[in-house]
This record gives structure tokens, sequence and C-alpha cells, in this order.
């Protein structure tokens, strides 16, 4: 004969069951590593982390953000430490700054593969890459321009006593004056390193003559008083952007995670970028009052 449970029992018994059911998921939210999260020292890079940080958090991931480390040189020390385990990089800037490869390969495709190749030689991978590249430029005014006839890079080798201006590593990399001096064969610049002010404060008050930009900054938008020389050698190669992730990492926290930073990037257009860069750097909203409401247009928080 079959003994039915006394009501009593059966509610504690799966009462008993609910909370175990609970308490496994919340050691298992609380067993999933942190993304440490960093970001480079300019605006664009202070955008993509808020993008990333907010987006990653909606979908219950656990995210400590470190904003503003430095210079590429500063901030792959701090992956290759451990101290952070993600961030958003440049990828000709992976194959150039951070290998110091002469060069970058011959397309945004294939830079891509080859930065993603060795990063993973050294325990890091990266995630897909956003649709919109920034890459390295060299700007002059319109009157600076017209003066010398220049249009291209090389033509700066006609200026005599040029003034070049730029973050203070731009001196030291190849995608910087090491490179001008190599490739183009611009060996007489003097530097002038910002400390300060932006590129194009150095041009209009004549600090320099040219400086080193980067290629989605609003100030060369529709208008612009700039121009920008044509990089004829591709000494700045392909600058899309790409979140450098630890493997392991990756493989903790699974699919998910991947997939919550893909869906960021391919949203990241040039038109939205310099959208975002323009409310950041020249109408002076926060990073992260822009990115949240670029996150809520296309639904991705």
């Amino acid at each position: 004969m079959r003994v039915k449970a006394p009501r009593p029992a059966l509610g504690a018994y799966l009462l008993a069951i609910l909370f175990a059911s609970i308490l496994a998921a919340t050691a298992s939210a609380a067993s999933k590593p942190t993304i440490v999260l960093g970001t480079k020292n300019f605006p664009e890079e202070y955008i993509l982390g808020q993008l990333y940080k907010q987006s990653l958090q909606a979908h219950g991931f656990k995210v400590a953000y470190k904003e503003n480390i430095g210079s590429t040189e500063i901030i792959d020390t701090a992956l290759t430490s451990g101290k952070i385990n993600v961030y958003p990089e440049y990828t000709g800037v992976i194959v150039q700054v951070v290998f110091h490869r002469a060069l970058s390969a011959k397309t945004a495709g294939a830079t891509y593969a080859l930065a993603k190749k060795l990063q993973e030689q050294r325990g890091f991978t990266l995630f897909a890459r956003t649709p919109f590249f920034d890459t390295d430029a060299i700007a002059v005014t319109k009157a600076t321009a017209a003066k010398y006839k220049l249009k291209t890079v090389g033509d700066l080798r006609k200026v005599k006593g040029l003034t070049l201006a730029g973050l203070p590593e731009f001196r030291t990399r190849n995608t910087g004056l090491v490179g001008l001096r190599n490739i183009y064969r611009i060996r007489t610049a003097k530097f002038v390193p910002l400390a300060g002010i932006s590129p194009y404060a150095a041009l209009d008050s004549g600090k320099a003559m040219a400086a080193a930009v980067f290629s989605t900054d609003p100030p060369l938008g529709k208008g612009s008083n700039y121009v920008v020389l044509t990089d004829t050698k591709h000494l700045f190669g392909f600058q899309n952007v790409a979140p450098v992730v630890s493997k392991k990492l990756a493989a903790q926290l699974g699919p998910k995670f991947r997939q919550t930073m893909d869906a960021v990037s391919r949203t990241l257009t040039a038109p939205a970028i310099i959208a975002m860069n323009k409310a950041v750097i020249v109408d002076k909203q926060s990073p992260a009052k822009v990115a949240r409401a670029f996150l809520q247009a296309n639904k991705l928080l």
C-alpha cells in the first residue's frame, strides 16, 4: 500500500529544494571570476571602457573598472602582470607597438588575424573587432598645407624647421617619430611633447607646424580647419578596436561573455564613435552618460 507523505513534511521538503537551488545559484555566481577591465589614457578609450563595462554588468557579470591606466606600453604591462584581464586595443597598435613590427599587415582583416595570433602566443585572445577604425594621423592647418603644398606625410620632408607635436610616447614608437624617420625619412623634425594642451591647440597657437592626431577626432569633421596628410606608405596601419582578453578568463566565463562584448563591438561604426567622441570632448558630457545613452538606444542594456 502506497503511503502519502503528510502535507507539512512535503511542504518542508519542497522548501528545502528551493533554498538549495537558490544557494547553488548564488554560489555559482560568486565563484565566477571578476572581469578586471582597464582602459588607456584618452577620451575614446574611456567611452569604449564604459560601453563594455555597462553592458557586461547589465548581463550579470562582475566588473572591476580601472580607467586611465596609461599608454599602450603601460596598460600592456598591467595586462601581462595580471592587474587587469581585459582592455580595448587597436589592432595595428598590437602588431606595431606591443610586438614591435615595423609595419602592419596590408588589410584590416589581416592585421586583426596577425594581432590575434600574436596575443594567443602569450595567453590572450581577441574578441570581435569594431567596424570603425581610429588610426594615428598627421594633421596640419589648412594655412600650413597651402603654404608648403602639403598633401602627404612624405611632403613634410620639404618643410624647413619642421616642428611636430605628439603625446610623449609618440617619440619612441614605430607608429610615431621612429617610423617617420625610418619609413618617410623625416629626420630633422623637432619633436614637441604635448602636455596639457590638445594637438589642435598646438597647431592653432603655432607651437607646432604638424601634429599627431587620431582620425576620429571631432575637430576633423565637416568644416574642419585642418588637413590630414595621406599616409601613402601605411605607416600607421589599420586600427580597428578589439578587446584583448585573457584566454583563461574567456574559458571560465563561457560563450555569454564573448557574445555580450561582441554585440557592443558590432554597433561601433565610425559615425557612432565620432558622435560619442564629440559628446565627451566638445560637449563635455561624461563618458558614462554617453555610453549609457548609446547602449540604451541600441538595446544593449
